[in-house]
């Protein structure tokens, strides 16, 4: 079934790769998703495996967008700031200092099984500044796409071998930077105490 999926993406090009990516990241459950078919079309037509990358960012982005956008507006149709006490403003807060890096991991790692869509959501419902999320989300599909574009191009029929085979090595990486962020974040909260 992939194979026909990839042969009609194919045959779509890029604007196969952009719906598609637009779906998953609303939420629409896709076998395989976005990752499979990159690298499938990046094996099979190298010279279009960048603009399929880029396709799948912008349609990841606006997937990302719409959810966030809509998390945003309909909880703040049913919650007031007055409603939001002890348990939910401590996660209000701790979602402020550290909740990017809960959408940055399951972001860039095509793998590690995480709710990405719930981090969006709850990226929205706690009022995120959009640019900051957007920012996030760009930089963690840029990395990720391109990446796989990249590998479908080097490694050919390998390139998802290869994945599987590091998997736990990409999710060790994505965790020590996520570690190092946080490190970063606690010693700039330091920081600004001190001054």
């Amino acid at each position: 079934m992939l194979k026909s999926i990839g042969d009609a993406l194919i045959a779509f090009g890029p604007l196969g790769v952009f719906v598609i990516g637009l779906l998953d990241s609303l939420g629409v459950p896709l076998v395989g998703g976005v990752d499979a078919l990159l690298i499938y079309l990046a094996v099979k037509t190298p010279r279009m495996a960048y603009i399929a990358a880029a396709a799948a960012t912008v349609g990841s982005m606006l997937g990302n967008l719409l959810l966030f956008l809509g998390a945003r507006y309909g909880v703040r149709r049913f919650a007031t700031e007055e409603a939001l006490g002890g348990k939910r403003q401590k996660f209000r807060l701790w979602f402020q200092r550290y909740g990017l890096l809960t959408v940055f991991i399951p972001a860039v790692t095509p793998f590690v099984p995480l709710p990405l869509k719930v981090f969006v959501i709850s990226a929205g419902a706690m009022r995120t500044p959009l640019s900051r999320f957007l920012s996030v989300v760009l930089l963690a599909r840029v990395i990720r796409y391109f990446g796989e574009a990249y590998l479908g191009i080097r490694l050919g029929e390998d390139a998802h071998g290869f994945l599987t085979r590091n998997g736990w090595n990409i999710a060790a990486i994505a965790v020590a930077m996520a570690l190092v962020l946080v490190g970063l974040v606690r010693w700039r909260d330091r920081r600004r105490a001190e001054a």
